[in-house]
């Protein structure tokens, strides 16, 4: 973010503010396609959002996936333009796989995840998607709390599946009906 940027009510400065577990205005968000220019802005929110550098996603993962035409959305902040959240999914034969979601620091729990969320779930059922699967580390209890307030539920374990500070960390495997989940 510029420093010739004055805060807003809904414009933290990641220096100055935190809006932890403050709810966000919705109108203040939109949501947009991801293109390769927002990569620089992404990586920046994605390191400083990550309790370990290892958890972050990396240029090369978000260049693959715009190449290969997944679903890629950033939210920003409608005052600023500032990023403040990034969403990757990947369809598959009536399914969609979510494979991030990172939301700028400042923001926790401010709803932003589950806003994007909506997002996503709008367009699976727009497209006819019933089910949406995802993977998540069990050290990522925030997370792991919005999916399960939103309706995930876990069907399995993939073993050492994420890389960690020490080594490998397990994934859950967590599933989501669209057709019974609330819209």
């Amino acid at each position: 973010m510029s420093a010739t940027i004055q805060p807003t009510m809904f414009s933290p400065q990641r220096s100055t503010a935190s809006f932890l577990g403050q709810p966000a205005d919705a109108t203040a968000f939109a949501d947009r396609v991801m293109t390769e220019a927002d990569i620089p802005a992404v990586l920046e929110m994605e390191r400083l959002a990550c309790p370990h550098p290892v958890h972050a996603w990396s240029e090369d993962n978000y260049r693959s996936s715009l190449n290969s035409g997944y679903w890629m959305r950033v939210r920003t902040h409608i005052g600023t333009g500032q990023i403040v959240g990034v969403c990757v999914a990947m369809d598959g034969v009536d399914e969609m796989h979510l494979l991030n979601i990172a939301i700028d620091k400042a923001w926790h729990g401010a709803g932003l995840a589950r806003g994007l969320l909506g997002t996503l779930y709008d367009f699976c059922r727009q497209s006819g998607v019933p089910l949406l699967w995802l993977e998540v580390r069990p050290s990522n209890e925030r997370a792991l709390g919005v999916y399960r307030r939103q309706g995930f539920v876990q069907v399995g374990v993939r073993k050492g599946y994420y890389p960690a500070p020490g080594g490998r960390e397990d994934a859950l495997v967590m599933r989501l009906d669209l057709q019974v989940a609330p819209s």
